[in-house]
């Protein structure tokens, strides 16, 4: 077991970030604060219904068309703030990030290895793997699969001297359809435009929940449980933010949105006042 399971995780609530741009941008004010303090941060979040887009969705040649067709379909969306490709978030799907100071984790693959490690000890017996699982959408390296399906995909972003590493992990419902989602927006995206980057061929028979491989009925709770009895935390026991990183907090929300002006327009004008908290 990996030896960070039993030092203290700090938890923080999926009920503390509303939306989407509430959470990415407390996962990088999370990380200057452990990077300082030399904490460790377990956080939380689901958010329903999105579709969170990666930096080269943005650029997309007929993304326009594709943001349409998820509008259509009832998903809301953003781009977030670092790389990657887009995902769906959904109230089946459970997302969780570790952060922690740089010293935890020096190497890249080190904050990789303990997300694994951390799944593994979560589910027990389950025999997952972790490779790319081609076919799937926002595709890599720690993609978490079993049996060649994949549930579950790890990424990382790194300030400061702090770290997060997060995962996007499907519990219930349907892989396949989600990814049949991205699929058709990114053939309303790209249509059949010639493109520098690659974007993936999404083949929505290689993704699936947890309760699909693994035959459960379990809830999004249930997963989340599991992770915080494998890190000892009390749930009744959340942490706040130091009043001191408020402002901070407000500015990266600011961020979040002047980085999504053009894709989504006036959206955010009555979602989002000067206090975003």
């Amino acid at each position: 077991m990996n030896k960070l399971f039993n030092e203290q995780w700090d938890y923080i609530p999926a009920s503390e970030t509303a939306h989407p741009y509430h959470s990415f941008a407390i996962d990088d004010v999370l990380q200057e604060i452990a990077g300082e303090e030399q904490s460790l941060k377990f956080r939380a979040w689901v958010h329903d219904p999105f579709v969170i887009l990666g930096l080269h969705d943005a650029r997309l040649p007929h993304l326009k068309d594709g943001l349409s067709y998820l509008s259509s379909i009832g998903y809301d969306y953003i781009v977030r703030n670092s790389g990657g490709l887009g995902v769906v978030l959904d109230a089946g799907i459970l997302n969780i990030s570790l952060i922690m100071e740089k010293e935890k984790a020096p190497m890249i693959d080190e904050g990789y290895e303990l997300m694994l490690d951390l799944v593994g000890a979560a589910l027990g017996d389950a025999d997952v793997k972790a490779y790319e699982i081609q076919g799937s959408y926002c595709p890599g390296s720690y993609d978490l699969s079993i049996e060649g399906k994949k549930f579950a995909g790890v990424s990382q972003r790194r300030i400061k001297n702090g770290v997060a590493v997060q995962i996007y992990l499907s519990v219930s419902g349907s892989g396949a359809s989600r990814a049949e989602i991205m699929k058709e927006f990114y053939r309303h995206a790209k249509k059949d435009t010639d493109t520098k980057f690659e974007y993936p061929l999404i083949q929505p028979e290689v993704m699936a929940s947890l309760n699909e491989l693994l035959d459960k009925n379990w809830t999004v709770e249930d997963v989340l449980n599991k992770f915080r009895g494998v890190l000892n935390i009390n749930p009744d026991a959340a942490y706040n933010l130091p009043s001191g990183y408020a402002d901070k907090y407000e500015q990266y929300i600011q961020r979040m949105i002047k980085r999504n002006e053009k894709v989504r327009g006036n959206k955010d004008l009555e979602m989002f006042s000067s206090n975003s908290q």
